[in-house]
């Protein structure tokens, strides 16, 4: 009878251990946000839900910064991935400049890869720079020509763009002379968003979404 009720245990609990997933050799794990939490390997990230299960596999195109200290609204203020309003900040080279995009929480592409510099969801709504390239055919050298244009813009997180700010110049979108452009759009809140002036101040304006 004890040899029955033995079995009878290993068999209600085995199934139990097939289910069990162990996530080893972690090197970070990142604070839960939105039931989610980061954990690093090396140089690549996932994320595990709150039962332990990674639920979005190791990747090395999740946005990180190993050596900020203070999170700021920018690329390069983010310590460790995070979902944000449901979506985490990702990153791919084209043509040896970053563009940057979004994931959902299954680790699909949610938002195309079209920012050069962005800053994390906010209720439902990010501020960054995106660009917009257009063939215009090839020169003498048949080297490809192209017409670009740059926005500060307010996006939602189903990637719609709610609003075109300033139009930005003065990008140059080659290796050598790259540079970072800055954000000059902040959410302040819901309904207000902070727009960087022409002098060194900003200008506080009301949305109406």
């Amino acid at each position: 009878m004890r040899k029955l009720r033995t079995v009878l245990a290993i068999i209600l609990v085995f199934p139990f251990f097939l289910n069990a997933q162990t996530v080893e050799g972690i090197d970070e794990i990142a604070p839960f946000s939105e039931g989610l939490a980061a954990v690093r390997k090396g140089s690549q990230w996932g994320f595990i839900d709150t039962a332990g299960k990674l639920v979005v596999d190791f990747r090395s195109d999740l946005v990180w910064d190993k050596d900020t200290e203070t999170a700021t609204a920018r690329i390069k203020g983010i310590p460790y991935p995070s979902f944000k309003d449901g979506r985490c900040l990702v990153m791919k080279m084209e043509d040896e400049i970053p563009l940057y995009g979004f994931i959902d929480t299954k680790g699909k592409l949610a938002i195309e890869h079209q920012f050069l510099n962005v800053a994390p969801f906010n209720e439902g709504y990010t501020t960054g720079v995106v660009f917009d390239r257009v063939f215009r055919g090839n020169n003498e050298f048949k080297l490809k020509i192209y017409d670009y244009k740059f926005h500060d813009v307010l996006m939602d997180t189903s990637g719609e763009i709610v609003e075109f700010f300033d139009r930005r110049y003065n990008i140059q979108l080659t290796k050598r002379r790259y540079e970072l452009p800055s954000i000059n759009a902040k959410m302040l809140s819901k309904d207000l968003v902070a727009l960087k002036g022409k002098g060194e101040g900003w200008d506080i304006r009301k949305l109406e979404l």
